[in-house]
């Protein structure tokens, strides 16, 4: 029977969705859970599994519209509309050209193909034609002994196979009784075998292989053009730098250097991966030409799926929640010499260690000091969780999305660690279940991982504060009364007003503070 599967609801209280991209097509066979179809919610990027095995009957919705939940999108034939008597895929039905076009079949074949059709017979006994339905089938599976082809000798040879290899008639087969077979049948009969068929490629092989370099000999040997191009050299960069262009795609070569050296540091890795993001041809190619077209030359996006729901959110939180925002600049030096220590302990072995780890571990200890940050507002209300469920902005080719690690608080550092890299992978894969997105009680932006020094984040809905972490870079310091360079970087922070006051936002700014600048205060 026909099955007909319609968009369900993903548990999250979504009444509509974008069908971004079919995983089957149109008479595909689909088994129980695999993948039918990829959807883009206001949330993320979920995958649906097929709840049925069968063949995919009919698409209904095309790749790029908006359907409501309880929309029907696909039907799927179950196996109970399966078309009978379905040609075996292993039966190939036809002799090669250049085989033995006729054979005469054994008495002991026929006797077993008769036996096997289930039919008892497979002649009538008026004219010898073949019933409905009782052509001849494929081999039964049957296990063989397995034997050595090439160290059989003439009197070792299988039964019904001469020396040359071509099957013998057998002496008692009548002369009418012949048919066409394909080489798998012909194979599977005579016991040759998978075996034969390997030995027979391995000596075409070496065959084709030596004529080749015979020719070889014959031919002049040419050489290579005197002008040939030389391979560009990559830039010089660190292991780190370079692991993270293979990841992502991109040739050193092609990225500005301005480390010390040339070498290609992180930063101008990521400026040039933004880069390419925003312009994938390079300016000279994005630019349109003045002599077109207004409408050519202007490019509409349609906004929907997470563009259109993170819209729909910053102007709800940035109208409705009133924002404070202060900054502070904090030196990290203690910081990078923990992060570096860190990537050398055997414990972190194979583990990402970042600064932005201790800032997250910073921004929980911090909150635990000031509880109130760790909100949420509601007009008759304000709940405090004690509970911490830490929202981490990762930028996707899809839109901003803002997941979260569940109870942060419970983690250990090397914990933390792991959940941080599992979650931005995630993220940036495009594989964010909608639960991931939901729940989040405080939010952290990374913005100095594009070289920004900081920023006005707005507050994520349903929250009270956010934290921007600028980039961590080298500067002058004062320290005890001499000029010395330290690695420094500036915090920025939002939060709701409503919520939180000033001088418990200065109290939050000031203990993340502390501990990027001491980080031995987090063994208190």
């Amino acid at each position: 029977m026909s099955q007909v599967f319609t968009l369900p609801d993903v548990g999250e209280g979504l009444t509509e969705a974008d069908i971004l991209a079919w995983k089957v097509s149109e008479g595909d066979q689909v088994t129980v859970n695999q993948v039918l179809v990829e959807i883009e919610t206001a949330k993320s990027v979920v995958e649906l599994p097929s709840p049925f095995a069968g063949t995919v009957q009919e698409i209904m919705v095309a790749e790029g519209e908006t359907v409501e939940v309880g929309t029907p999108i696909i039907a799927v034939a179950t196996s109970d509309d399966a078309p009978a008597g379905a040609t075996d895929p292993g039966y190939t039905g036809s002799a090669p050209e250049d085989g033995l076009a006729d054979e005469p079949v054994p008495e002991v074949q026929r006797a077993e193909e008769d036996i096997t059709s289930g039919s008892g017979t497979s002649l009538d006994s008026a004219g010898g034609k073949a019933l409905v339905g009782s052509g001849p089938k494929a081999d039964p599976v049957r296990r063989r002994r397995r034997t050595r082809v090439g160290m059989r000798t003439d009197a070792e040879a299988p039964q019904g196979l001469s020396q040359s290899g071509a099957a013998a008639p057998e002496t008692g087969a009548e002369p009418g009784a012949a048919r066409k077979q394909g080489w798998a049948d012909r194979l599977s009969r005579t016991g040759i075998g998978s075996a034969a068929v390997d030995l027979a490629e391995k000596a075409g092989k070496i065959r084709d292989r030596s004529e080749t370099w015979w020719k070889s000999l014959d031919e002049p040997t040419e050489q290579p053009p005197a002008t040939a191009s030389i391979p560009r050299r990559p830039n010089l960069a660190k292991p780190p730098v370079r692991k993270a262009a293979k990841e992502m795609g991109i040739d050193l070569a092609d990225v500005r250097a301005t480390g010390d050296g040339g070498q290609v540091t992180k930063r101008d890795l990521l400026a040039y991966a933004a880069h390419m993001r925003e312009v994938e041809g390079g300016p000279d190619t994005f630019w349109s030409a003045t002599a077109q077209p207004a409408d050519v030359r202007e490019e509409r996006i349609p906004v929907k799926g997470v563009r259109k729901a993170t819209a729909r959110n910053m102007v709800k939180s940035a109208f409705s929640a009133p924002h404070v925002s202060i900054f502070v600049d904090v030196d990290a030096t203690r910081t990078m010499e923990f992060v570096k220590r860190l990537k050398e302990s055997p414990h972190f072995e194979g583990v990402k260690v970042t600064p932005l780890l201790i800032l997250a571990r910073a921004v929980i200890w911090a909150a635990a000091r000031n509880p109130q940050v760790n909100a949420t507002w509601t007009d008759t209300e304000i709940v405090i969780k004690r509970y911490m469920n830490l929202g981490i902005a990762a930028a996707t080719p899809r839109g901003l999305l803002v997941p979260n690690i569940k109870d942060a608080q419970d983690l250990s550092l090397r914990e933390l660690a792991i959940a941080l890299h599992e979650l931005t992978q995630t993220a940036r894969a495009g594989r964010t279940q909608p639960g991931d997105m939901q729940g989040g009680t405080l939010s952290i932006t990374n913005i100095g991982a594009l070289g920004i020094d900081t920023g006005t984040p707005i507050i994520n809905p349903g929250e009270a504060a956010i934290v921007a972490f600028g980039t961590i870079k080298q500067k002058p310091w004062v320290v005890d009364g001499d000029v010395v360079p330290r690695w420094i970087t500036t915090l920025g922070g939002s939060f709701d007003h409503r919520v939180v006051d000033g001088d418990l936002s200065a109290r939050f700014m000031a203990d993340v503070a502390r501990i990027l600048e001491e980080p031995a205060l987090l063994l208190d």
